[in-house]
């Protein structure tokens, strides 16, 4: 089983609840895709390629000292259970831990991981770096990546062209190759219907959500993943500025959505929100999709200050303690569907109670 102890906070500093607005935004991820010369893209390249590719990048990385510290995970290497807990740590993505095929994981599949910071190797793209960040942070977030993306490319030759920029697998993700995202919790405008409205307003400015794992992944408790979804022919500067001046409207939107709910359905909005916290803390079994939405609505009555002496923290913790892998991590044994949704409501139980003196 995989030692997590080895990973700076176990990989983990993201779920703090530091940065600004984080008991809306969870968290702040840049992405930048990379691609090594002179070799395949990596679903197209032979085993042997791909291997040279996760040598080249060890060799770059070891000079790297924005990645001091740092520790590589062979994916390829790993048991099931403990490339789904990555994923469930937002490490690494569904595709490079072979959790969304039959072929399973690809041969030279790697992560490394640092403070905050990661490399994805032979997933869709040779690298994909990123860099992961408490709240709304998208300025701090992109100044890790870059100064990584520096320290990487002064020493592995990126595949780039003078008109479209850094080539990459995906033709949407040439020129910058520049993914950014804000994870973001939006009980209130789903409440009040006007959720739909924010999401197509998105669309039409060019931007994109996704659910709580991005790519692929539906919504579930509220979380959307607001990202770009083009890079060619915009600059890295001018792609963070549309997304922070929409996520700030967003974010102007769900507090007076917030405000709206009290005002007009107050004592409604207060039983449904208690009683999803009484809930979780008396519950004997939970699913993924309960505990989820349960959670939101613990979230948002912490949010409301109507549930007080819970943090966000904790809240950030159970989204990801308690999900299938970490819960059978816990246990020291793989778990059937039953077990795991056992598993699940005694350790939001346990988690809860640590804290139940003082919520009131």
């Amino acid at each position: 089983m995989i030692d997590l102890s080895l990973l700076p906070d176990g990989g983990m500093r993201w779920l703090d609840a530091s940065g600004r607005a984080s008991d809306m935004v969870l968290s702040t991820r840049v992405r930048l895709a990379r691609n090594v010369e002179g070799y395949a893209f990596s679903g197209r390249a032979r085993e042997g390629e791909r291997l040279r590719v996760l040598s080249q990048v060890r060799d770059a990385i070891a000079m790297a000292s924005s990645l001091d510290d740092s520790v590589m995970l062979r994916l390829d290497q790993l048991a099931p259970t403990d490339r789904a807990l990555l994923h469930e740590r937002h490490l690494v993505s569904k595709e490079l831990a072979g959790l969304n095929s039959e072929e399973g994981v690809r041969s030279g599949a790697a992560v490394v991981l640092g403070d905050g910071l990661g490399v994805m190797v032979n997933e869709e793209d040779h690298l994909r770096l990123q860099a992961l960040h408490s709240g709304f942070a998208l300025r701090e977030t992109l100044a890790l990546v870059e100064r990584m993306d520096r320290e990487l490319g002064s020493r592995l030759p990126y595949a780039f062209h003078h008109e479209f920029g850094f080539l990459t697998a995906c033709p949407t993700n040439a020129g910058t190759g520049l993914r950014a995202s804000v994870l973001i919790h939006l009980p209130g405008l789903v409440l009040t219907k006007e959720i739909g409205k924010v999401l197509a307003g998105l669309q039409q400015m060019g931007l994109t959500y996704r659910g709580l794992y991005g790519e692929g992944s539906e919504v579930v408790g509220n979380f959307f993943q607001i990202s770009n979804q083009t890079t060619l022919g915009r600059s890295e500067a001018e792609l963070l500025d549309q997304l922070e001046r929409v996520v700030e409207h967003v974010i102007d939107r769900e507090e007076e959505a917030r405000r709206v709910l009290l005002r007009d359905a107050g004592y409604i909005i207060e039983d449904k929100l208690w009683r999803a916290y009484g809930t979780l803390r008396y519950a004997r079994s939970l699913s993924f999709d309960e505990a989820m939405n349960y959670l939101s609505g613990v979230r948002l009555a912490v949010g409301l200050k109507l549930v007080t002496g819970l943090s966000v923290y904790t809240l950030n913790k159970l989204l990801i303690f308690s999900q299938a892998a970490h819960l059978a991590s816990a246990e020291g044994h793989p778990l059937t569907e039953s077990e795991t949704n056992l598993a699940r409501a005694r350790y939001v139980r346990t988690m809860l109670e640590r804290e139940a003196g003082q919520v009131g």
